[in-house]
């Protein structure tokens, strides 16, 4: 990551930041030529520095981090792994390592940026 991602990581409790940095290595691993941004609380992956060519954001909080998914309103989700109510977002909340094992987060988030390509 960057130091930008760090300092924000660095103000949550260590299960959540380390959780943060699971969250963003397995976005690297499937975008690896993302641009990482901080904004606010919150990290984004994306194809520049502006809303517009974001993929994902992840948001650390004090129990869980939010992944959110660009797009994800049209995506089909029949885990059910998608919250949310926006027309065009959703976001899934990562609480333990082994949520980002599943196979249906990973292919939502494959989908996600195969729409950008």
């Amino acid at each position: 990551m960057n130091d930008d991602v760090e300092r924000l990581l660095a103000a949550h409790e260590p299960q959540v930041a380390e959780l943060a940095r699971s969250v963003c290595a397995l976005a690297m691993q499937l975008y690896p030529d993302a641009v990482v941004t901080v904004d606010g609380g919150d990290i984004g992956f994306g194809s520049g520095t502006g809303y517009k060519g974001l993929a994902f954001v992840v948001a650390p909080h004090s129990k869980h981090v939010t992944l959110g998914l660009y797009g994800g309103a049209d995506l089909p989700d029949s885990a059910g792994l998608m919250e949310g109510t926006g027309k065009k977002h959703r976001h899934i909340k990562v609480r333990q390592p082994s949520d980002l094992e599943r196979p249906e987060l990973r292919e939502l988030m494959t989908a996600v940026l195969q729409r950008q390509h």
